[in-house]
C-alpha cells in the first residue's frame, strides 16, 4: 500500500478534524464546532474532543470495526461527563462524523457515520462511494443563501436557531457519535474484496467541491477527475482555490470560507 494524506486547519481557531493512519486501520473523524461558548482544558472546544477521543478509540485494536464505533462512541459519553458537560440540552453534545477502513490481504472493511466519507476507485475508470445519502445541512444553507444577500453577518450568526435544531436532530434524523446509543443505529458498514480496486479514499467533508446549488448532489465525478490527476491535493488546491474566490460563503453556500480538512488515500 502506498499512503497519502492531507491533514490542514481551515478558517475557524482550532483543526476540529482528527486523522488516524495505524498499521491496517485508516480514519478521518470531523468534530462538529461547538455551538457554546464552553472550552475545556486548555481551551479545546466539544468538536476537538469529539473527534479526538473518537479517533484514538480506534487505535491499537484488532476488535471488529462496529466494536471500535460502539468504544468511540461510548468514549465521547464518559469523556463528556468527566468534563461535566450540561447533557440536558442535546446542542450541547459533543459530537463527531467519522470514516475508518481497515485493509486486510484481500477485503477491506469500512464504518461511517455522518458526513465523513469512504470512496473506492476502480482500475475499470469508475468510482463508488459508499454510504447513504446525506445531506442534513441543505434546509439550513438553503435558508443561508436566501438570506445572506440582505445579511452582514455569518451563517452561524445569521441563522443560529435553524442551526441549533439541526444539531437537536443528532441520531434522530442524522448520525453522529455523540455518546448516545441511538449512534449505532445510523452506523454505515461493509467489507468488500480489493479486486478491481485501485485506491480507497476516506474524507471529511472539508474536502467536498463547493456547490452553487445547496440542493446539488456533491460532485464526486470531479473529485474523482482531480484525485486521478493529481491525488488529494489536486482535490485540495481546487476546493481552496475555488473558495477563495467567495470569502463570504454566498456564491457557494457554506459554514465557513475554509473547513478543515482530513484525508487519506490508500493506493493498492
Amino acid at each position: 500500500m502506498r499512503i497519502d494524506t492531507v491533514f490542514e486547519q481551515g478558517t475557524g481557531a482550532l483543526n476540529e478534524d482528527f486523522l488516524v493512519v495505524d498499521k491496517n486501520l485508516f480514519g478521518v473523524f470531523d468534530g462538529a464546532t461547538s455551538l457554546s461558548s464552553a472550552r475545556f482544558g486548555h481551551g479545546l472546544t466539544g468538536g476537538y474532543l469529539a473527534s479526538t477521543v473518537a479517533g484514538t478509540a480506534f487505535r491499537g485494536s484488532d476488535l471488529p470495526l462496529r466494536e471500535l464505533a460502539d468504544k468511540a462512541n461510548r468514549a465521547i459519553l464518559d469523556a463528556m461527563r468527566k468534563h461535566g458537560v450540561d447533557m440536558e440540552d442535546r446542542a450541547n453534545l459533543w459530537s463527531t462524523s467519522a470514516a475508518v477502513v481497515r485493509v486486510e490481504e484481500d477485503r477491506f472493511e469500512w464504518v461511517q457515520i455522518g458526513d465523513c466519507l469512504v470512496m473506492t476507485l476502480h482500475d475499470d475508470g469508475t468510482h463508488r462511494v459508499h454510504c447513504a445519502e446525506f445531506n442534513h445541512d441543505l434546509e439550513t444553507l438553503t435558508m443561508w443563501q436566501e438570506a445572506s444577500c440582505e445579511s452582514q453577518g455569518t451563517v452561524l450568526d445569521v441563522i443560529h436557531e435553524q442551526i441549533v435544531k439541526v444539531r437537536r436532530g443528532m441520531n434522530v434524523t442524522y448520525g453522529v457519535f455523540n455518546g448516545e446509543p441511538a449512534a449505532l443505529d445510523f452506523l454505515n458498514a461493509g467489507s468488500l474484496p480489493l479486486e478491481g480496486i485501485t485506491d480507497i479514499l476516506l474524507f471529511t467533508d472539508g474536502l467536498f467541491i463547493p456547490k452553487s446549488d445547496p440542493g446539488e448532489r456533491e460532485d464526486f465525478d470531479r473529485f474523482a477527475e482531480l484525485f486521478r490527476a493529481g491525488g488529494l491535493k489536486c482535490v485540495r488546491d481546487h476546493v481552496r482555490c475555488t473558495e477563495a474566490g467567495d470569502a463570504a460563503c454566498t456564491l457557494y453556500p457554506r459554514f465557513k470560507v475554509h473547513d478543515d480538512v482530513a484525508a487519506i488515500s490508500i493506493a493498492l
